[in-house]
């Protein structure tokens, strides 16, 4: 087991699951999120960037493999990313070690760092509500409720609250807001994608990004998205586990020498060091 505790929070790993608990300050999506379970096989590289207050680890997942990741398309503040954490100075060995873990994992296991065509997270537990700017949005797994506040324009409050039932979502888009432009939160239905701005839309938010809370919309995306009918990504079951490639059997003694050869030719291509090396081959060797 090996897990480094800081006031952003705490990683652990013990060889098959990086087990992410967010701080008590952190970014409202990530304190929404909660706890994450990310399965080794959900995983494509971690890093450890130091500096000079100590550093940052990033854990990089396969594409496709996290539903909010996916919602959120690369728009992600830094603070709102739940796979960062922001490192003390005297907890760098720590992160160091930790990486090393992972990477050494990754190799032993064989991961692939390519995409996925599954979601192999379960993505922010239901119900979920997030929002801002001209309205909330909500949703219990079966439909998507968004109301207005006084703010909203007249031709929203005039028709009240709008309830979308799961099935006739067929896509969920959310875009902060950055700089002078507003982002928002849009339900397609039917296939159609509306042209009106978001704040004339009844099937969309308008975020005008005054309040780090608005971000949680990213959340009410990913829920949705990863139960649709059709989603971008095959979703797991509403509290199935998530699913994993083979893993070889620890009496499968042909596989895991197989494994070791391999291992050697990363070493002598440089691209294990002797460290890396010894530390793979001992996790190889206690399943022989």
């Amino acid at each position: 087991m090996a897990d480094i505790i800081s006031r952003d929070g705490t990683w652990s790993f013990d060889g098959d699951t990086v087990r992410i608990v967010p701080g008590g300050k952190v970014h409202p999506v990530r304190q929404e999120l909660g706890e994450l379970a990310v399965p080794l096989q959900a995983v494509a590289g971690v890093s450890f960037e130091p500096d000079r207050k100590g550093g940052r680890l990033r854990l990089r997942l396969r594409t496709g493999a996290c539903p909010v990741l996916r919602a959120a398309d690369g728009r992600l503040k830094d603070a709102a990313d739940p796979y960062q954490l922001v490192v003390e100075k005297d907890r760098t060995g720590v992160a160091e070690y930790l990486v090393d873990e992972i990477r050494n994992a990754l190799i032993v296991e064989q991961v692939p760092d390519g995409p996925v065509d599954r979601f192999l997270l379960p993505g922010p537990s239901v119900p979920v509500s997030g929002g801002g700017g001209d309205g909330t949005a909500s949703f219990d797994g079966e439909t998507v409720r968004l109301t207005w506040n006084w703010k909203a324009e007249e031709s929203k409050t005039a028709g009240g609250a709008v309830t979308l039932p799961l099935p006739e979502v067929t896509g969920v888009r959310w875009m902060p807001a950055i700089g002078l432009e507003n982002g928002s939160l849009r339900f397609d239905r039917g296939g159609s994608v509306s042209a009106s701005p978001a704040k004339f839309d009844p099937y969309s938010l308008d975020l005008w990004g005054l309040s780090k809370r608005e971000y949680t919309a990213v959340l009410v995306a990913a829920a949705v998205l990863v139960r649709m009918p059709a989603p971008v990504g095959p979703a797991l079951p509403l509290g199935a586990a998530p699913a994993t490639g083979p893993a070889p059997s620890a009496d499968d003694h042909d596989v895991l020498l197989r494994r070791l050869r391999e291992l050697g030719e990363l070493r002598e291509a440089g691209i294990l060091t002797d460290d890396e090396f010894a530390a793979a081959k001992q996790a190889v060797l206690k399943r022989l």
